[in-house]
């Protein structure tokens, strides 16, 4: 399989649209570890296909949603300073599947 990392950021201003953003990204398999951050594996069809859904549903001119791939080996050169990942939103199951 041609899975890769991704993190997906957005900053989105109406909570309708925000809440089906979170929909998709969840849709793809991914995982809430902020409020506007998910982070997961995705195939990389799996990959255009969660920016082309967003993009369908933002207002361009005032949200963003940014899809980062990112390589496992970089993933594990992250550094977390301070709280990190929402306790409540990621549990240690869910860190162990990337750290």
């Amino acid at each position: 399989m041609n899975d890769t990392l991704v993190w997906v950021v957005y900053d989105i201003v109406e909570d309708k649209v925000r809440n089906r953003v979170a929909k998709e990204c969840k849709k793809a398999g991914l995982y809430r570890v902020q409020k506007s951050i998910f982070l997961g594996k995705l195939n990389w069809n799996r990959f255009d296909e969660l920016g082309q859904k967003c993009l369908e549903l933002i207002d361009g001119k005032s949200d963003s949603v940014y899809i980062f791939p990112f390589s496992q080996e970089n993933f594990r050169k992250i550094a977390v300073i301070g709280q990190g990942f929402d306790k409540k939103l990621v549990n240690d199951e869910i860190l162990s599947m990337f750290f």
